[in-house]
């Protein structure tokens, strides 16, 4: 075991508090300094991720709801797939506004004026969560339409992430890349589930880093942009374990190698059980550019700060400087364990 480096906190995105102003209150009260970016806690539709994009789709013409009976997520979001209807090319598909650059100009708002009051640090930014388009197209889209359907809502959601950088300052901004089901795809074979998600691309793993690349240029270089790698959070499951981190070391690697532009940090989730330098030993091959960031998802509520110190050590005898945060965002939990979280994230990045 290792003594890591410790070098602040990171918050994934989402937040179980009642709206914007509170995460930023709340943060910055229990974080202080910690912290270099601060998202808006994905509150309000956004709370379940990216199911409320299932709700613009209904809108829309030319995609359809397969023809089954209905069942639904939550009580609340209708869990049927999209097909694109026949005869209707995916390049011919409208999309209404999304609802990211809404949400994202409407927090700055917010976030600015506590900023401007002092009740935010000054140097924070304001962190924007996208969902990868692939994170889209893989969980409601049927296999046969994905690789149409990718393309045009990747455009659709660069306009939105246009409408977000022309309208915040670039000096506050911060672009982060929720890149998930990329990893439900390097896993296909691993997962025993109905639930599984087949590659629509060839080279599942050069797919995946041509796509995070594409991503990275469509930011500004003098926005700062990042990516949340993550293995899932249905319920607070992963979709499947990671054996060790070795998918996780080839995206990193791979996206630094492809990206046409610095990447400001990246976040890997660490499994509760995972307190074995087994686990980091792939990460120890990627060399970090000294103005990337390395945060690592230790924290867990179950097992607090003796659970995270120990996988820290670990972690730390592959890659000896990182940040501390949680595997995912923690918006889905009951509200009243956010403070205590948001305390943990202090104690561990003050252990050391």
């Amino acid at each position: 075991m290792s003594i890591p480096v410790i070098q602040g906190a990171h918050l994934v995105g989402s937040v179980n508090l009642p709206d914007a102003e509170s995460v930023f209150r709340s943060v910055s009260t229990h974080l202080g300094d910690r912290m270099r970016r601060i998202p808006d806690g994905e509150v309000g539709e956004r709370f379940y991720w990216i199911q409320f994009q299932t709700k613009r789709f209904d809108t829309m013409s030319g995609l359809s709801r397969i023809p089954v009976e209905p069942f639904y997520i939550r009580g609340i979001f209708d869990g049927r797939p999209f097909v694109i209807d026949e005869g209707v090319s995916a390049d011919d598909l409208v999309f209404p506004d999304l609802g990211y650059a809404d949400a994202a100009l409407a927090s700055y708002a917010t976030f600015a004026r506590l900023r401007d009051e002092g009740a935010i640090a000054p140097g924070t930014r304001f962190q924007v969560s996208l969902p990868t388009p692939a994170a889209i197209t893989g969980a409601f889209v049927v296999a046969a339409d994905r690789a149409a359907f990718e393309p045009a809502y990747e455009r659709a959601l660069f306009a939105e992430l246009d409408r977000i950088v022309d309208g915040i300052p670039h000096e506050g901004l911060a672009i982060q890349w929720d890149t998930a089901v990329e990893f439900a795809l390097l896993e296909s074979a691993n997962i025993r589930s109905t639930h599984a998600i087949t590659p629509w691309f060839d080279d599942v793993l050069g797919g995946v880093v041509e796509r995070a690349a594409r991503q990275a240029g469509a930011v500004p270089a003098d926005v700062q942009v990042g990516y949340h790698l993550c293995y899932g959070d249905v319920e607070e499951a992963h979709f499947v374990q990671p054996t060790d981190a070795g998918h996780l070391a080839d995206v990193v690697a791979g996206v630094l190698d492809a990206a046409p532009r610095p990447i400001s940090w990246f976040h890997l989730p660490v499994p509760i059980e995972r307190d074995d330098e087994a686990f980091f030993a792939p990460l120890a091959s990627v060399e970090l550019p000294a103005g990337t960031e390395l945060y690592l998802g230790l924290l867990h509520h179950e097992d607090g700060v003796d659970g995270a110190r120990r996988r820290a050590a670990a972690a730390a005898t592959a890659q000896p400087r990182f940040g501390v945060a949680t595997e995912c965002g923690f918006g889905r939990g009951p509200s009243e364990r956010t403070p205590a979280l948001l305390d943990l994230h202090a104690a561990v990045a003050d252990a050391w």
